[in-house]
């Protein structure tokens, strides 16, 4: 293996390097070895020019990127994968009966699913999402309980201490959650561990779990904060998820729903 004789060709390997690293949250020397057909020893070159321009941080073996994938705000996110969100919420609503008590989170496709529930009223909603607040503040029908907070800006939800122990004094029938990534090992992958740590508790205060994620979020890890999920919670996604991003889910023993964009399921 040799190195590219062109500063272009050095310079588009590091980009390379840089991606990779962002993307799979680190990258091991060997790996980056192989995949770009250079030696190890230009591998290090390429990271310790990395390291001295602030981009990534060296750790054992590889590096990790020194600062994660900017976190989109709500707004940016809201047309994304629209008919993805929209059958994923509409599977979910199905799941959800008259009369009982969900808890919905923060996030665009959470938001879409309280749009959905108004027809499954009479029902009790408690949530830390203002789009939630948002879609339901006209439901007559539906009893609509704000956990409160401290109000992430980008995120448009609640958190907190004070969510925190608003979310004690309760529990619902089902809970659903949205996430920046998910992960079969790992669960939901967040920006900040207030974010994780809320969407644990709020995991664990619920009978049923759902973790509402369109396929592009399977098994991605933008961030380092994460919130494990309890034995049996249900991932839904829509029919764009490769069955190779399935296949960890499966094997890890999580209920995997595939969706279309009417909501309904596909095989």
């Amino acid at each position: 293996m040799s190195e590219p004789a062109t500063a272009s060709g050095t310079d588009a390997r590091r980009r390379e390097i840089l991606h990779l690293a962002s993307t799979s949250g680190i990258a091991s020397v060997e790996e980056l070895s192989a995949r770009l057909g250079v030696t190890a020893s230009t591998i290090r070159r390429d990271l310790a020019r990395l390291r001295d321009q602030g981009l990534i941080t060296r750790t054992y073996g590889g590096a990790a990127p020194s600062v994660a994938h900017p976190e989109q705000s709500l707004r940016q996110r809201t047309g994304e994968a629209f008919e993805a969100k929209r059958g994923i919420a509409r599977w979910a609503a199905r799941q959800v009966r008259p009369g009982e008590t969900v808890m919905l989170d923060a996030g665009t496709t959470v938001g879409a699913l309280a749009h959905e529930l108004r027809r499954r009223a009479p029902l009790t909603v408690v949530t830390t999402g203002l789009t939630v607040l948002d879609e339901l503040a006209d439901a007559d029908d539906v009893e609509v309980v704000s956990l409160g907070g401290s109000l992430r800006h980008l995120s448009q939800g609640f958190v907190g201490p004070l969510t925190e122990a608003a979310l004690e004094r309760v529990t619902a029938d089902a809970v659903f959650l949205g996430a920046d990534g998910v992960s079969a090992e790992d669960g939901i992958c967040e920006a900040d561990q207030q974010q994780t740590r809320l969407k644990e508790l709020m995991a664990r205060r619920a009978d049923r779990v759902h973790v509402l994620a369109h396929a592009v979020k399977l098994s991605r890890r933008p961030f380092h904060a994460w919130a494990p999920m309890p034995a049996g919670w249900t991932l839904v996604t829509d029919a764009a998820a490769e069955p190779s991003a399935l296949a960890p889910f499966h094997a890890a023993g999580v209920r995997v729903v595939v969706t279309d964009g009417e909501g309904a399921e596909v095989p």
